[in-house]
């Protein structure tokens, strides 16, 4: 379904560039016509059970992209990016790679749609935090926060951890640090005041 605001993208775009949008629009519908166009991020997108793809215009040059094209075998390196406009520069339409090429890889892109989001791969466990020796011998002036410290669970024990080594300087590390021991000693985590009762 073509949307008026993506002919008037293309309206506006330098007139090396309407030919190239032209042409990449066409083969978006030709390669799934029941996409639909969207301005997204002030240029046109395509979707379809989410989104497939989209192109932009710029001063000197005009792209487009895949958005799940980092999942897609590309051939020649058609796609040398990750990032949804990661395709080549173009400045005329000759450049655009065959049009079959580039609607076997628009259909791939749909297909990935169709399929269903996918499976989040699993992130490997941080190492366990390793808490700075000041740090612990801070602690270990108020039992209270030595014990809070050590009833955490590792993501609220590095909470800590880090807001005190990441501070630049001195002075504000040793606030952090006096401010953590007496948190702990009333129980709290580093984010309490978010967390809900």
């Amino acid at each position: 379904m073509k949307n008026p605001e993506v002919d008037a993208y293309i309206a506006k775009a330098a007139p090396f560039a309407r030919p190239i949008l032209e042409k990449i629009r066409r083969l978006f519908h030709q390669a799934c016509p029941q996409i639909e166009e969207r301005l997204k991020w002030g240029c046109p997108s395509f979707e379809h059970k989410g989104m497939v793809g989209g192109m932009a215009a710029f001063k000197a040059h005009a792209a487009f992209g895949l958005w799940r094209q980092d999942v897609l075998p590309a051939p020649r390196g058609m796609f040398r990016s990750k990032s949804p406009m990661g395709s080549d520069r173009y400045t005329d339409v000759s450049q655009l790679p065959p049009d079959a090429a580039l609607l076997k890889y628009i259909r791939a892109a749909v297909k990935l749609n169709e399929d269903g989001p996918p499976s989040r791969a699993k992130s490997r466990p941080k190492p366990p935090v390793k808490a700075p020796a000041y740090f612990m011998a801070a602690l270990r002036k108020s039992g209270k926060a030595l014990a809070t410290f050590e009833a955490f669970p590792p993501s609220k024990r590095r909470d800590y951890v880090e807001w005190i080594v990441e501070a630049k300087q001195e002075s504000t590390r040793e606030k952090r640090l006096a401010t953590a021991v007496a948190w702990m000693a009333q129980g709290k985590s580093r984010n309490w005041k978010y967390e809900k009762c």
